[in-house]
């Protein structure tokens, strides 16, 4: 049998030196640290959403407001509000379209709004292809203030009509509305990841606060669940580092029933009687040709297919952890090596889905 105590000893201290106060409540203490940590990511996250509203028009293109006429549109552009939906009616094409990389972005419309000429560039779908007139129609769109493609469309129709581009010019509203500026799929996309992001980082700081005020319901404690009670589990875990642990380096810890990681990297508990695997791998840590350091990861793969990962420790801790959990569970496979790997495999039962995928597609055939 080693004598892990004294093997530790110049390491971490004498086992005597681990006061029950020194790791009292220590696991909850560590979940309340790393959510108080993380929580400031949303946060942050939230108050950049809040500037790209004070900058662009995000508001009105989450949820247009209704146009009615010229007036609106010049308001709506003002306020900073420049997505709408609105009806128009009695559209007539003017012959031009608009093309983006060789496609067709959408056919150019005017209609006649309170005495104003008012341009509509609408989707090849909606306009069906350029029909020649359209009697009433309900859009989403953008406002656009004297587009670079306005003066273009204005010279055509001048030229088209007999008309001073002067003349026309002074019947034609600054304003045009834009369908494809409103509803392709680029802006929806935005939306769409605005939004959800958005819910994301709420929804992350209100779970966050819950586990800092309760940290028995974090998830670090719910992946107990397949293996018992967690909250009872939890208990008995923070009981047995507080009183007597049997290991501890820095960041990882076992007690009687379970290995405990409390690392700024996260919080993880395991009982030693479901760890099925343990091994460890280098990485050299350089920035250009200069070698810093080689730190070592500890990886753990335990029942019900939960896979640990202690990174950036010492090669001395993790082979200490690794002897200790070698002895107090002899059925653990110790070492990365291809035998290991294959029997983990079976253990696992890893290719059950496969197996039942190729016999169903056998009795199919």
């Amino acid at each position: 049998m080693i004598d892990f105590k004294r093997f530790f000893s110049k390491k971490i201290g004498s086992l005597e030196e681990a006061t029950p106060q020194t790791f009292d409540h220590h696991i909850t203490g560590s979940i309340r640290t790393y959510y108080k940590r993380r929580i400031y990511s949303p946060i942050l996250y939230l108050l950049l959403l809040l500037l790209l509203a004070g900058i662009f028009p995000v508001r009105s293109m989450i949820s247009p407001r209704h146009l009615t006429g010229t007036a609106s549109l010049a308001k709506a552009y003002r306020s900073h509000n420049a997505y709408g939906q609105i009806t128009l009616k009695n559209l007539y094409f003017t012959g031009y379209r608009q093309y983006w990389l060789g496609t067709t972005r959408g056919y150019y419309y005017y209609t006649v709004m309170k005495d104003k000429v008012v341009l509509v560039l609408l989707d090849p779908v909606t306009s069906e292809q350029g029909n020649p007139t359209i009697k009433n129609l309900h859009i989403r769109a953008r406002i656009l203030k004297d587009p670079a493609t306005r003066q273009l469309v204005l010279e055509k129709l001048a030229s088209d009509l007999s008309w001073t581009r002067q003349g026309l010019t002074g019947s034609v509203s600054h304003y045009t509305l834009s369908e494809p500026d409103a509803t392709s799929f680029l802006p929806r996309l935005f939306v769409f990841a605005y939004v959800s992001t958005g819910l994301f980082a709420i929804l992350s700081i209100l779970a966050y606060l819950l586990y800092i005020r309760h940290p028995v319901y974090a998830r670090q404690i719910r992946r107990l669940a397949p293996y018992g009670n967690p909250r009872k589990m939890l208990q008995e875990a923070e009981e047995e580092l507080s009183t007597l642990p049997q290991l501890a380096t820095e960041d990882m810890f076992i007690t009687q029933h379970y290995f405990i990681e409390t690392s700024t990297y996260g919080v993880a508990i395991v009982p030693i009687s479901e760890i099925i695997w343990i091994y460890k791998y280098s990485t050299l840590h350089k920035l250009l040709w200069h070698h810093f350091a080689i730190s070592y990861t500890l990886c753990l793969t335990c029942n019900k297919h939960r896979y640990l990962r202690c990174p950036k420790n010492t090669k001395s801790n993790i082979d200490g952890i690794m002897d200790y959990l070698a002895e107090a569970n002899h059925n653990i496979l110790v070492g990365f090596s291809e035998e290991n790997r294959r029997k983990v495999e079976v253990i696992q039962n890893d290719l059950l889905p496969l197996r039942k995928i190729l016999a169903f597609l056998s009795r199919r055939v």
